[in-house]
């Protein structure tokens, strides 16, 4: 027989509850008797590769809270590899957002499993504290890649000086990259930003624009390789003078400046150029389309009245394999620019988290519909972005002189 009481009941006799105060006391004692044979589980004693897979399912603040639980935790989070290969591999699937306000304020926005585009409240940004010590004047994002940017600073014409920065904004670290000197015949520089899965080496792209011809020379920086820009021969400029972010199937793409049906790519192991085959019967000049990375894929978009087309590249190389979504004109909310729109990333289910103008819209290619993402502020700049909780030291050496902005990050 058990018994569920703890207090004497009044209309019992003294004795009883007295009685049945007694065996609730034995009762207790055995159960704790048995309970202390058993080996209780602390979280630090799992296996190593088991505690990573639970740490790389955190949330980004979670982890920095991690961190400071003790040393060997900030060891593993800091610099263990596996832990770095498993949080990369889930954000591939749930990425950040990478943004840029209207008065330049950068933030991310952390995406999981349960996040929703309706709730307010699940779509607060990371803030970044860090105020970079740039020199005056506007910052462009060149790229980024595995967590790690690249900005460049003010304009990138021959009569203006420029800066260009290596950042990881998650840590608060940047570098300046030394440039070289400008020629008398350069009238203009662009900037790209890519990494090699192969080599495992970042390396920034400086095309240096020529006056009197249509081909620039190619410079190539390898970060953690010295500080020296090597030449690797000329190659057609890319149309408005600009690389862009498209960093895919191991290479780096923009389209030509005067063709619409040219895709040109840098193989960042190889470093050779190649060309790809555009979709037929593209609408706008080369500098009015927007060449993208959409799940995985190459993709382009070509607008025109009626139609918003988005192309996609099923099978990387072959002409025939594009594929089109058409985006009805009609179809898009009165409050979103039409002509600007630009696919940044493939939403679950399929559905397209687009920019246009400083409004961000889900569309969903079944229904053919929109519904309107609400941020904290209007947005300038949203790219893919995948944290890094590595230090730029990690690539640069331990001995490289990396500034460091603290505190690194804020919830808002």
């Amino acid at each position: 027989m058990k018994f569920q009481l703890t207090k004497p009941l009044k209309t019992r006799k003294s004795f009883c509850s007295k009685e049945v105060t007694t065996m609730d006391v034995k009762s207790s004692s055995c159960k704790r008797s048995r309970n202390s044979h058993v080996p209780r589980m602390r979280i630090v004693d799992l296996p190593l590769m088991i505690l990573i897979d639970i740490l790389s399912r955190l949330s980004i603040k979670s982890i920095f809270q991690c961190k400071t639980v003790c040393k060997f935790w900030y060891n593993v989070l800091s610099y263990d590899p596996l832990f770095v290969k498993m949080y990369q591999t889930r954000s591939q699937i749930f990425p950040c957002i990478y943004l840029i306000d209207g008065v330049g304020n950068p933030s991310f926005l952390e995406i999981k499993p349960e996040y929703s585009s309706y709730a307010h409240h699940c779509n607060r940004p990371i803030q970044l504290t860090p105020k970079f010590h740039y020199p005056p004047g506007s910052v462009f994002l060149v790229g980024l890649c595995n967590g790690f940017t690249c900005f460049v600073n003010d304009s990138t014409n021959i009569d203006q000086k420029h800066s260009l920065y290596i950042g990881n904004p998650l840590l608060g670290e940047y570098f300046e990259v030394k440039l070289p000197k400008w020629e008398i015949t350069d009238c203009g520089v662009t900037y790209g930003f890519c990494f090699s899965k192969a080599s495992g080496k970042y390396k920034v792209l400086r095309l240096v624009v020529g006056k009197l011809t249509k081909v620039s020379g190619l410079e190539v920086y390898t970060l953690g390789i010295g500080e020296k820009w090597r030449n690797v021969g000329k190659i057609p400029c890319p149309a408005c003078y600009k690389f862009g972010k498209v960093n895919i199937n191991g290479a780096l793409h923009w389209m030509d400046s005067e063709k619409n049906d040219i895709i040109y790519s840098f193989d960042i192991e190889t470093e050779k150029i190649k060309s790809l085959p555009a979709p037929l019967g593209l609408v706008n000049p080369p500098w009015n389309l927007k060449l993208v990375e959409l799940g995985n894929y190459l993709c382009l978009t070509d607008y025109y009245n009626t139609n918003i087309d988005i192309w996609r590249m099923k099978e990387y190389g072959i002409s025939e394999s594009w594929t089109k979504d058409i985006i009805l004109v009609d179809s898009i909310p009165r409050s979103m620019v039409h002509f600007n729109f630009e696919p940044i990333l493939m939403w679950k289910d399929g559905e397209i988290l687009i920019q246009s103008g400083t409004k961000l819209a889900l569309y969903d290619p079944k229904m053919k519909s929109f519904r309107l993402v609400y941020f904290h502020s209007e947005v300038i700049t949203a790219v893919t972005y995948i944290p890094s909780f590595y230090s730029l030291k990690t690539v640069m050496g331990d001995k490289f002189q990396v500034s460091n902005v603290y505190p690194k990050t804020r919830i808002v």
